[in-house]
């Protein structure tokens, strides 16, 4: 489902998603309110959502949705609601920029119940929003074991579950196997939130710099 008020971005995308062979656009809306409605009678996998849209913006829109992945469209300026969005339930976000290749690839992994995070524009949104975000209480990090705990820090940075079995010297079944622990100890959803908790948790100091 693609959801964006401006229609020529939506036929874009449309066009891409229509060549592929295991991808089918089987709805779009110009807002969240239309989004809602629609989802009731159409039955969806993964929503491609704007952040900024009129009556109800993506971020308010991803409460009211249960079910579908949710993706989040956005442009860099506008990274304060991606974060929101995250917390607010969206399996990851892309650029609106993002390559055609990529948009592909992010929404068949979403799909698959992986959450799509660019690692370094994620890094520099945490960096300049998270100091300024209400946290909300989480269980402690204390609970978790020192190999959970150093996954955790290592998913947190960006890390890949193959990048983090080869640092560690484990098998990649023994890293998913961590993380779950690490989710369900932190009564987290999947790896964005994770990388959410740590910045909100002060795991991972922001760096902020006024005017970049």
């Amino acid at each position: 489902m693609l959801v964006d008020d401006q229609e020529l971005l939506r036929a874009g995308f449309r066009m891409v998603l229509g060549a592929q062979h295991d991808i089918e656009v089987v709805a779009e809306a110009g807002d969240g309110v239309q989004a809602v409605e629609l989802l009731r009678s159409v039955e969806v996998d993964v929503v491609l959502m704007d952040v900024r849209m009129p009556r109800m913006d993506g971020v308010e829109a991803i409460r009211h949705i249960h079910g579908p992945k949710v993706l989040i469209l956005t442009t860099f300026d506008l990274d304060e609601y991606v974060f929101a969005a995250i917390k607010a339930g969206a399996s990851g976000f892309l650029l609106k920029d993002v390559p055609p290749a990529e948009l592909v690839s992010a929404i068949r992994s979403v799909h698959a119940g992986d959450a799509v995070v660019s690692p370094p524009t994620l890094k520099r949104m945490l960096d300049r929003f998270a100091g300024y975000l209400p946290s909300e209480s989480r269980a402690a990090a204390a609970e978790l074991t020192p190999r959970e705990r150093e996954v955790l820090m290592m998913v947190a940075r960006g890390r890949s579950n193959m990048e983090i079995a080869a640092e560690l010297e484990v098998a990649e079944a023994t890293v998913k196997t961590h993380l779950g622990r690490v989710l369900a100890k932190l009564g987290l959803r999947d790896r964005a939130q994770v990388v959410v908790y740590a910045y909100e948790a002060g795991l991972i100091v922001p760096s902020y710099r006024p005017n970049g």
